[in-house]
């Protein structure tokens, strides 16, 4: 090897590396970025004739939940689609419609009285 040259490592693929690279598996890559996060920004404009038609605004943050937490991100704890703690109590299924009755008579009852002394039947 002469001086300058830089040595490189032929894989089992066939793939050449130079020396003093180490291969990343896509473990090590999906390690690394949910450890650190990345986030991808862009927009997207539709426009006719100088007439913006559509603005598509896109923000996607990747990271664990861990490093979401540290950043403040953590709207999922309180999205009632994703937990259950955010969650509104369940109300019982359908009553019995003589129950319902039975709580409504005394209302239209209290109506009928005030209409009657309104109207001074």
């Amino acid at each position: 090897m002469t001086m300058g040259q830089v040595p490189s490592v032929v894989q089992n693929s066939g793939q050449v590396l130079p020396a003093g690279h180490d291969p990343a598996n896509l473990g090590d890559i999906l390690e690394r970025v949910l450890d650190r996060g990345i986030v991808i920004a862009g927009d997207i404009r539709v426009s006719l004739l100088d007439i913006e038609l559509l603005t598509l605004k896109l923000r996607l943050v990747i990271a664990s939940v861990d490093t979401a937490r540290q950043i403040g991100i953590d709207w999922w704890e309180h999205d009632p689609w994703l937990s259950s703690r955010a969650r509104p109590p369940v109300e019982p299924g359908p009553r019995d419609p003589e129950e319902v009755e039975a709580e409504r008579r005394p209302r239209i009852a209290a109506r009928s009285e005030r209409l009657e002394e309104r109207d001074g039947v």
